[in-house]
């Protein structure tokens, strides 16, 4: 493919150098023409392993070329990536202006093009910047429309500083976010050769996949420190304490509990927690992402309160009140925090469990339900009558059972995202999905 990559900072310099490795001809574009020139010497613009040698190799084989000229670029060329760069503002807002730079320069220079031309988004961009601003701004500048006239979609890098360039050709994924199959298909094809896990969605979701994997990766850094920090106090090796932790790759190192959802509860993760704080605390260390936890935590309680408040209902039906289903346990359950909010705010209080309302009866849990106790139902039908709204936290047959049976009319609050046939009634809202 004829390919022009605007941007030669870390990401452009690095893609354009392995595009044309890949025997793409590639020609890189940016306004500094000590980059410029730099490149066009077969040179890299900074250091990363194994860089200069794969811009020397594309340089001298004529398949890597540098330009200012966008115009030019674009003439010559098919495909265009846009890999400038989106620093913070001083607010800590993400920096469009570069991007959208790029993305009138390309319109501006479709604007004389009579073929179709498409365009990849590789910068880093907020979930809706592609679709909200980037395709405006070309279509704008071009006078064309995208779809008909030109193509977009959003492809996600994941390189890493000091590894780039191994990463690119034994990348984790290859995400690819676009609205129609063959744009899809074509960026595809860029990576023919490259043997990774290839995942095709919108563009909205591509983006944020970008987010959620650099966040993931800094909640992970602050985990390590934060409990090595304590450990330390304690005299315990803490290197020794994580490598056992990355040895389970059923609970620790996968994808369990990465299901956005409700709150956590039970007898262990907030004691332990707590337990931990406490420990840090009586050695004079912070442990403000550990203290995050738990906040992050009574917000989702407070989220769950403030979406079913908003209904305007009275009447509430709860299906659940054990910390998750399969289990009668109801020791710092969120379900039971939430239940009991709604009742000191004067709703009227409907709750459906039957493991709980099962050791109810046999006086097992009744001192710690308190007045939600008599609030408990045995049967599911009971759930659906003379009720303003339904309140869905546990994901059980249980509660498959009660939604079955439910008027279509009566509004839903989904904790735990419970099927897909109930996401189309009318008053439905899952909790952060």
């Amino acid at each position: 493919m004829k390919i022009s990559v605007f941007g030669i900072g870390y990401v452009g310099a690095v893609s354009a150098a392995c595009l044309a490795r890949q025997g793409h001809t590639v020609i890189a574009v940016d306004k500094d023409p000590a980059k410029v020139a730099r490149l066009s010497e077969g040179k890299s613009p900074f250091l990363e392993r194994d860089l200069d040698e794969l811009i020397a190799r594309g340089v001298g084989s004529g398949l890597l070329s540098a330009t200012q000229d966008a115009m030019d670029a674009i003439t010559d060329s098919d495909v265009t990536l846009i890999c400038v760069g989106t620093p913070s503002l001083a607010d800590g807002r993400l920096d469009m202006s570069y991007v959208l730079q790029a993305c009138k320069e390309i319109g501006q220079a479709l604007r004389s093009q009579d073929r179709a031309h498409t365009i990849i988004m590789r910068s880093t961009l907020l979930p809706g910047s592609t679709a909200q601003q980037c395709v405006p701004a070309i279509e704008q500048a071009s006078g064309k429309r995208c779809g008909r006239d030109f193509f977009v979609g959003y492809n996600p890098e994941f390189l890493r500083e000091g590894s780039a360039v191994a990463d690119y050709f034994d990348p984790p994924k290859i995400v690819v976010g676009a609205d129609d199959e063959n744009t899809t298909r074509l960026i595809m094809d860029i990576y023919e050769g490259i043997d990774a896990p290839r995942i095709t969605t919108s563009m909205e979701v591509a983006e944020a996949v970008k987010y959620a994997d650099n966040i993931w990766h800094g909640l992970k850094v602050g985990f390590a420190n934060e409990l090595g920090n304590v450990l330390k106090a304690s005299g315990v090796d803490s290197h020794r304490v994580m490598d056992i932790f990355c040895q389970d790759r059923k609970l620790n190192i996968s994808p369990a509990y990465l299901s956005p959802g409700f709150a956590f509860g039970g007898s262990c993760l907030p004691k332990d927690i707590n337990a931990l704080r406490g420990l840090a605390r009586s050695a004079g260390i912070a442990t403000p992402l550990f203290d995050a936890l738990m906040q992050s935590n009574t917000a989702q309680i407070d989220r769950a309160f403030h979406m079913i408040a908003a209904t305007g209902a009275r009447r509430v039906s709860l299906l659940g009140l054990s910390f998750k289903p399969g289990s009668d346990d109801i020791r710092e359950s969120p379900l039971l925090a939430l239940g009991q909010r709604l009742v000191d705010a004067g709703y009227e209080l409907k709750i459906f469990d039957p493991g709980v309302a099962n050791a109810a009866q046999n006086g097992v849990t009744v001192p710690s339900l308190g007045a939600l106790a008599n609030m408990l139902s045995a049967h599911h039908q009971d759930m659906v009558t003379d009720t303003d709204v339904i309140v869905i936290g546990h994901h059980s047959a249980q509660s498959e059972a009660v939604m079955a049976c439910a008027n279509d009319d009566v509004p839903v609050i989904d904790l735990v995202r419970l099927n897909k046939t109930i996401e189309q009634r009318k008053g439905y809202h899952g909790i952060c999905w």
